[in-house]
């Protein structure tokens, strides 16, 4: 990755850097962007949002909320060709957040389900 912030995901690993990234800098379209068109988000706990459009307008919400993100430990990615399975430990104290990648036809990875919040109780 280079200093871009509008840099693709290359490997899988890459998406939650960029989200923390662009979050930070408040760019809820560039947030937006590290997610597949018909990606859902399970966010807040119990709840879905689906698509893109949707997943931006929560983007926008949490960027208008100006709580800073922290890196977090990332632990092993899984990987099964097109398909990723990525985590890290939550700096919040939540404990660890998930997500289901998929490499795209120009060789980025986008997020196709995300659920940041799993509880570690």
């Amino acid at each position: 990755m280079n200093g871009n912030e509008r840099t693709r995901a290359l490997e899988a690993d890459d998406v939650m850097r960029l989200f923390v990234r662009r979050a930070n800098a408040g760019d809820a379209e560039g947030m937006a962007a590290l997610y597949e068109e018909d990606a859902i988000l399970a966010y807040p706990p119990g709840a879905e949002i689906r698509g893109r459009t949707a997943i931006l307008d929560a983007c926008r919400a949490l960027v208008a909320r100006g709580v800073p993100f922290t890196p977090e430990q990332q632990l092993p990615t899984i990987r099964l060709g097109d398909l990723a399975l990525a985590s890290s430990v939550s700096a919040d104290g939540v404990g660890v957040r998930v997500q289901v990648l998929r490499r795209q036809a120009d060789g980025g990875w986008l997020r196709a389900i995300d659920r940041p919040e799993v509880g570690s109780r």
